[in-house]
This record gives C-alpha cells, sequence and structure tokens, in this order.
C-alpha cells in the first residue's frame, strides 16, 4: 500500500544529492511539474536524470538545469532547451543520448528484471563505438543494459490511496514504464479518490509499483510549441 503524501516534502524525503531520478513525460505532457518544482527548491544536486528530454528553458526539468543541480542527463531529445545545448557545449553537464525506442526498451527492460537485450538500433554509428555487438542471422545488434533509478517521479490523472494509478491519453506515455523501473516510485496525481472507486480494467500502474503518492492542484499544463493557423 502506497503512503499519502500531504506535502511535496514529504514526498521527496530521502532524495539525496548524486541520486538517480528518472522523469515521466514527454515533451511537456505528463511531467510531473509539481515534483520537480519540488527538486528545484531542495536544492539537492548532482542528480543524475532519466527522462525523454529535458523540459524546455524555464519549465519541466528545464527549471533543475537553469539551477545546475543536474550533473548528467540520459534521454533521446534535446532539441527545445538552449540551457541543455549550452551546458553541454560547456562541458558543464554530461550526456548520454539514447535512441528514443532504445531508450524505451531500456526503461522497462530494467523494471522487468531484465539485466540486456540486443537491439538493432545504433549499429554502425557513433552509438556503437567501442561496444558490444553481434550477429543474429546475417544482421549485426547492439547490447543495451535495462536501466534501473533510485527513484522515479511520475504523473497520472488519478489515483487511489493504495497506490493504484490511471493515465489520461498521450500523458501515460514514459510515465508506467518508469513506475516499474524505480527502486522507489513517487506518482503525482490530479485526483485521489477511495480505494476500490477506480474500474480495475481501467488501471494503468498497479500499486505494487507505487511507494508514494500525492494529489496536487493547479497543474499548469503548458505548451511545449503552440502552433495555430494564420
Amino acid at each position: 500500500m502506497a503512503v499519502v503524501c500531504t506535502s511535496i516534502q514529504e514526498a521527496l524525503e530521502g532524495i539525496h544529492d548524486g541520486a538517480s531520478i528518472m522523469a515521466g513525460g514527454f515533451g511537456l505532457v505528463g511531467i510531473p511539474e509539481k515534483l520537480i518544482q519540488g527538486l528545484r527548491d531542495s536544492g539537492v544536486r548532482d542528480l543524475t536524470v532519466i527522462s525523454n528530454n529535458c523540459g524546455v528553458d524555464e519549465w519541466g526539468l528545464g527549471i533543475l538545469l537553469e539551477n545546475k543541480q543536474i550533473r548528467k542527463m540520459v534521454s533521446s531529445y534535446v532539441g527545445e532547451n538552449k540551457e541543455f545545448e549550452r551546458q553541454y557545449l560547456a562541458g558543464e553537464l554530461e550526456v548520454e543520448l539514447v535512441p528514443q525506442g532504445t531508450l524505451a526498451e531500456r526503461i522497462r527492460a530494467g523494471g522487468a528484471g531484465i539485466p540486456a537485450f540486443y537491439t538493432p538500433a545504433g549499429v554502425g554509428t557513433p552509438i556503437a563505438d567501442g561496444r558490444e555487438t553481434r550477429l543474429f542471422g546475417d544482421k549485426e545488434y547492439l547490447l543495451e543494459t535495462g536501466l534501473r533509478a533510485d527513484f522515479s517521479i511520475i504523473k497520472a490523472w488519478k489515483g487511489d490511496r493504495f497506490g493504484n494509478l490511471v493515465y489520461r491519453r498521450t500523458a501515460r506515455n514514459f510515465n508506467p514504464m518508469m513506475a516499474a523501473a524505480g527502486r522507489i516510485t513517487i506518482a503525482e496525481v490530479e485526483e485521489l479518490v477511495e480505494t476500490g472507486e477506480l474500474d480495475p480494467d481501467q488501471i494503468h500502474t498497479p500499486s505494487v509499483y507505487v511507494q508514494r503518492i500525492i494529489a496536487c492542484r493547479g497543474h499548469e499544463k503548458r505548451v511545449e510549441r503552440r502552433t495555430v493557423r494564420k
């Protein structure tokens, strides 16, 4: 049964300097924005953050970058964040770029207890330099390892007091697999309901993967790049 937290500080308790953190979301969709703001306020530093991208300037994980709290990023896309680019080129930020599908599978494998797998993605590119490859049939594959993290911070639409979670549409993205791959998973939800109110057939993340849950209000849900017709 998950611990129902009453404050962001309680939810983030134990996250220390040098911790590894998985952060759900894709672009700005489905990001645990209140937990990210709590990490900024806590002042914790030297973090290794595993996330598809690093937010944008001044929002999402971008606020941790701006505050120099991230030491290393493991991600697949960094194109919307100028501060990310600046820190990387200046040698202030360590970056491990991973093909997006490979990143998703490394996280899923970590959550499933699978230590490694082979994939054709990255073969023949700098990603494969100095790493193990193997032929299966007549095709070459690259060995990739599963990913785990000390903590996972994720966002869900609804959760119950047991820790069962339901995501809303594309906000599901990386959140379910990261919930399984964190040694301690902290879920930020928009609505907390009583146990038994969620339809069991609609639950996306079972409570067994969630250690802490907190209901938050006032999510901004910013748009990464707004496009309108002229």
